[in-house]
């Protein structure tokens, strides 16, 4: 015998209506969770997802066709440690690079000047013409790959007369100056910031950025002292504002900073400052231009047209340009400024310091002006060609004796290879194996034989000595070499 219970209709629909409800319920709170779900893995994702990586474009020489690099993801936030040089500056750096070693992106347009080479006796490239020919950037492509890789850095490097030997001692000069920097970001003694901006136009040299996987800390450092010297002194960069020598480390250490908005403009990286140290550098030169179209000690008014000046004044600006930051005057300015080059220069070709009588061989501020000529797209005028004919007749290279003169193969180096030829091949004899031999084994250069044009500090001399083998391959966007 068995029992049920009988519902009531009323019941039955009553208990009907509660399951259709739950059932509702149960499949509303299903949709709301998965949706949840979505939203949080949108939220994660889509950042990444719509993060577009920039094509790295770096110039291969001697390959005109286009090609793009393999493309690699890194973490897009870069945070140093937190032992920075100055708590008054943030370390954060923001990037969308995508490699995490230091590749520069020379995108812009213009600088290098295509025109470069075009003179009678300029020929088709680095030091490959002929006797008295050849120099300059005119088989520069507008865009240029692989810039900066290791394989293209030493095919260039061997093309135009170097060795593996002279990658090894960049490297390891490199290694000295990190192990050397000081807690603020600095380097050296009584000039901190030229010495600073030497090394760090030493490391972009290399193509180290902020981002380089083992000198990126270094390069920060260094740019953050050089920022923070800038708003200390109201855009004026120097150890010492009421010495002569100020104006020196104001362009030397402008150059560099102006190099490095460059190279962090193009990667993406942001270091608070930079910009407005660079605004202010370049518009203190262009400012302190005197009326006979030169700079002289402190930015003074005399007329004074000093060509050691000059020399770093028109390379930094050359730096600033490139930049695209707008600065007063720019033009003008410069126009001027290589007038005044060529009014130091001696019928000889040879350039003197504050007018045509030349000291010594003449060579050490000959490789200057031409230089400064050939950056600011002169190249093809009598003011550097006669300079360059000077330093190939008297220019000697010793590195124990009289004839090291290191300010001055700073200058021949750039100056001779950017001319090419013959010329070139006899100046990289002189120089490269001798600047080799001289290397300390810990990577840095000991003093020279001759020790004026303040050539009495390790630190200066191991950085000339240093861009001197860049120059290989040292073609930044920053100064069109």
């Amino acid at each position: 015998m068995s029992l049920h219970a009988q519902l009531s209709p009323e019941a039955e629909a009553r208990l009907e209506a509660q399951r259709r409800n739950s059932v509702i319920t149960s499949v509303v709170i299903a949709l709301l969770v998965i949706a949840l779900v979505v939203l949080v893995l949108l939220f994660i994702l889509l950042p990444s997802l719509m993060v577009k990586s920039p094509t790295i474009v770096t110039y291969q020489a001697g390959a005109p066709e286009e090609d793009t690099m393999d493309q690699k993801e890194v973490n897009p936030q870069i945070q140093r440690k937190p032992s920075a040089p100055s708590s008054s500056m943030a370390k954060v750096i923001a990037s969308t690079t995508p490699s995490p070693t230091a590749v520069p992106v020379p995108e812009t347009e213009a600088e290098p000047n295509l025109d470069f080479g075009s003179g009678d006796d300029f020929g088709q490239g680095w030091g490959s013409g002929g006797d008295g020919g050849g120099g300059g950037f005119g088989n520069i492509p507008a865009v240029m790959r692989k810039r900066c890789s290791p394989e293209d850095r030493m095919q260039r490097l061997k093309e135009n007369g170097g060795t593996e030997q002279c990658e090894t001692a960049v490297v390891a000069a490199l290694d000295w100056l990190q192990t050397t920097q000081a807690g603020d970001g600095s380097w050296g003694g009584g000039y901190k910031v030229a010495y600073t901006g030497l090394a760090l136009l030493a490391y972009l040299g290399h193509c180290e950025t902020p981002l380089s996987e083992k000198y990126g800390e270094t390069v920060t450092n260094a740019i953050t002292f050089l920022v923070n010297q800038s708003a200390k002194n109201k855009g004026r960069l120097g150890s010492d504002l009421q010495s002569n020598q100020w104006v020196y480390e104001h362009a030397i250490a402008t150059y560099a900073i102006a190099e490095a908005y460059t190279f962090c403009s193009q990667l993406g990286v942001n270091l608070p400052g930079l910009m407005e140290a660079v605004q202010l550098g370049g518009q203190t030169i262009i400012d302190g231009q005197n009326a006979a179209g030169g700079w002289t000690y402190r930015f003074s008014e005399e007329r004074r047209n000093d060509s050691s000046v000059m020399a770093w004044t028109l390379q930094a600006l050359k730096a600033c340009k490139h930049t695209g930051i707008e600065f007063r005057n720019m033009a003008k300015c410069v126009r001027d400024g290589l007038d005044a080059f060529e009014g130091n220069q001696h019928a000889s070709g040879a350039i003197g310091y504050t007018g045509p009588s030349v000291r010594g061989d003449g060579t050490t501020l000959s490789g200057a002006g031409a230089l400064c000529f050939q950056l600011w797209g002169k190249e093809a005028h009598s003011v550097p060609r006669k300079a360059c004919k000077v330093i190939n007749k008297n220019i000697k290279f010793d590195w124990k004796g009289k004839d090291t003169d290191l300010y001055g193969h700073y200058y021949a180096s750039q100056a001779m290879i950017n001319y090419g030829g013959k010329f070139w091949q006899e100046y990289n004899e002189l120089f490269r194996d001798n600047t080799l031999a001289a290397q300390n084994k810990d990577g840095s250069w000991p003093l020279p034989g001759y020790t004026g044009h303040g050539l009495n500090n390790v630190h200066y001399v191991t950085c000339l000595a240093t861009l001197m083998l860049e120059v290989y391959y040292r073609f930044l966007p920053g100064t069109a070499q």
